[in-house]
């Protein structure tokens, strides 16, 4: 049996650079392990599967596969997904609106396409779940995982935790944009202290003095197969949720640019937003934009 694909580059302008996104576009059929199969031989650091939705009301149902693991909710897999259905014009015999709906494990999440000069160059996508900030960690343990000394951690704002906003992540501000750069996972130190059931990877964060652009980052999941991720946009919304909590306004609308990938070559570019009211930060989002590479058909026997 065959079924098409589209691999799309997220959270970037430029083709091969960003976060690259396999997305199989008629997947009806398909078991578990067959997804899992697939996703491993894409060797991405998602793959997506588009079905029928549960809800007729909602655009689809969307089914997110790393290497090793499917997952509930992930940013650029979801950006991707809206903007290759955009490409493709339909999915299951509708026509693609600009807000789409897509049923996840973690909720429903919306993103609204964005246009220019009528073509559709990307997304933004509403996290499904509100912010929590959940425990905090010591920061020698964090920054050994990152193969780091501890007063590589800046405790200025916050102390190195595990915040989600569908997906858990250890976050850890660092000073300098030097010492990112010199970042490498620690996948040991990672499987005993930090397992997959516990969070999805750890996130470092530094300031740059760059135009237009507040914060570098870097991502590392090796336990789900991603020994680096070149974007992550469901660290980067949680991270903006992060952010807006430990600010001392108790409303606001908080918008930062932050860059990933830059020390692995696949530079990407992601706009993140959250609003606090009454001191709870009530909503989160993420956008970037999305170049088409590859259309073709997966032959399964």
């Amino acid at each position: 049996m065959q079924r098409r694909f589209m691999t799309v580059d997220v959270f970037t302008d430029d083709q091969f650079g960003g976060n690259p996104l396999a997305v199989v576009l008629d997947p009806q059929g398909l078991s578990d392990a067959q997804m899992q199969q697939i996703a491993a031989e894409f060797n991405l650091s998602e793959t997506t599967f588009v079905f029928p939705p549960q809800d007729p009301r909602h655009t689809a149902e969307v089914r997110i596969f790393t290497p090793q693991a499917e997952i509930p909710f992930a940013g650029h897999p979801n950006i991707g997904t809206a903007f290759a259905l955009a490409c493709s014009g339909e999915i299951n015999g509708r026509a693609v609106g600009d807000m789409l709906q897509f049923e996840e494990l973690a909720g429903v999440v919306t993103l609204t396409l964005e246009r220019i000069q009528g073509d559709v160059v990307g997304a933004q996508l509403t996290a499904p779940q509100q912010f929590q900030r959940m425990q905090d960690l010591s920061p020698a343990l964090v920054a050994a995982a990152g193969g780091l000394e501890p007063n590589d951690v800046d405790l200025s704002a916050h102390q190195p935790c595990i915040a989600s906003t569908g997906m858990p992540f250890v976050f850890a501000a660092l000073h300098h944009r030097e010492r990112l750069a010199e970042a490498g996972v620690q996948t040991q130190v990672m499987a005993k202290h930090l397992p997959r059931d516990l969070v999805t990877g750890v996130f470092f964060y530094a300031p740059t003095d760059e135009p237009n652009l507040d914060y570098q980052a870097r991502m590392f999941a090796p336990l789900h197969g991603i020994a680096e991720d070149p974007a992550t946009g469901s660290a980067n919304v949680a991270l903006i949720g992060l952010l807006a909590d430990i600010d001392s306004a108790e409303d606001l609308v908080l918008r930062k640019s932050i860059a990933q990938g830059v020390d692995m070559g696949r530079p990407s570019f992601l706009l993140a937003e959250a609003e606090k009211r009454a001191g709870v930060v009530s909503a989160t989002r993420i956008a970037g934009h999305c170049v088409a590479v590859m259309e073709g058909q997966l032959t399964l026997s």
